[in-house]
């Protein structure tokens, strides 16, 4: 990666067509911003000026190149889809996180990096009312929908509800609340779990329950509910919403966790055909069923593989395919060309023969 490039906004002052995820990816970041103390927002603009289209909760993957290895990770859009010529990603510094602790170390304005989107299918239907649901660094897709709605002054009724760690680890706090006071139907609840380092915070404290919920959404089950944050939170945030009277399909939740250990149930199936799977550079091999997937198993036997969505739309687990074959049903995480060229996704790919795989 060139990160000592220069790059013009002269460069950008005649847009050259929309941004292609088939053909372009090469970015260039245009500005850096500290939101809070371990979370930076990163803005890049395309090297040929091209203009961007993505829907707001959509996400882009970076390809980078991180200590001579080479990584990918997911980040979402955290700015509005209605300014086209640069998108905004929201990082939030983890302990012992390499991509994270890479952003914020390394990546500033004039470095290029590689990236694949606008991809993913966490995005806004139209409703009349909604409750944007966040925690943690959850917060960048439903902030891409505030900001959208604000640009194009939809009128729908909107309750945004984060929760974070201490008042300090609120994300885009400053922001949400200048937005609070200016729109009349934006209805703005932080809930900190603790308030460490502001003894004077004027709201309440704790995590997301039944009767906080009925407290401040007291209208909670006429809402669409759009929800993103770790695991654990969104569990909670989806036994909530189905206790107090949210249909299923009114709530959508984003997440990227790693495949299922077991995404096939092999009880009381017939008996299916298994093949050997070898992982080269880690001299491992297993054995894995025609019904399951390469990465499910993987994981079960202790192989070392980068995931992410596991359901084919990242591509964060892309790898090359040495030799055999397999049946894979990717969401666009993998481009034609890396498919002539023999790579594929083993989250989303079950093997139709034995597998030698250059991981």
């Amino acid at each position: 990666m060139d990160t000592k490039s220069t790059f013009s906004p002269a460069e950008r002052l005649e847009p050259a067509g929309l941004w292609n995820r088939d053909t372009d990816e090469d970015l260039v970041c245009v500005d850096v911003h500290q939101e809070t103390h371990d979370v930076k927002t990163f803005t890049f603009a395309s090297t040929q000026g091209k203009r961007f289209a993505f829907e707001a909760g959509q996400y882009f993957l970076f390809d980078l190149d991180v200590d001579g290895e080479p990584e990918s990770r997911c980040y979402s859009i955290s700015s509005s889809p209605k300014r086209s010529n640069a998108f905004s990603v929201t990082v939030k510094r983890v302990a012992g996180g390499k991509i994270s602790n890479w952003f914020h170390d390394n990546l500033g304005v004039n470095a290029r990096v590689k990236a694949n989107g606008p991809l993913g299918h966490f995005t806004r239907p139209n409703a009349r009312k909604y409750l944007f649901l966040s925690a943690g660094s959850g917060i960048t897709p439903v902030m891409a929908m505030v900001r959208e709605l604000t640009d194009t002054c939809e009128p729908a009724d909107v309750v945004f509800m984060h929760a974070a760690r201490t008042p300090k680890d609120l994300i885009f706090r400053d922001e949400l609340a200048n937005l609070a006071n200016r729109i009349k139907n934006l209805r703005l609840q932080f809930l900190p779990e603790v308030v460490a380092g502001e003894a004077n915070w004027p709201g309440l404290t704790g995590r997301i329950s039944p009767a906080y919920m009925k407290l401040a959404v007291p209208d909670l089950a006429e809402r669409v509910v759009l929800c993103c944050g770790p695991a654990p939170f969104m569990a909670a945030a989806r036994a909530i919403s189905a206790e107090l009277g949210v249909p299923p399909s009114n709530y959508i939740e984003e997440s990227f966790d790693a495949a299922a250990i077991d995404d096939v149930d092999m009880v009381d199936q017939p008996a299916a055909r298994t093949f050997q799977v070898e992982f080269a550079k880690q001299a491992r091999k297993i054995e894995v069923a025609g019904e399951q997937t390469v990465l499910s198993c993987a994981k079960k036997a202790g192989v070392k593989l980068p995931s992410s969505c596991s359901n084919g739309v990242c591509g964060t687990c892309k790898s090359k395919l040495v030799s055999g074959s397999v049946e894979m049903n990717h969401n666009g995480g993998i481009r034609q060309r890396e498919i002539d060229a023999g790579l594929f996704l083993p989250c989303c790919s079950k093997p139709l023969s034995d597998l030698v795989i250059d991981r």
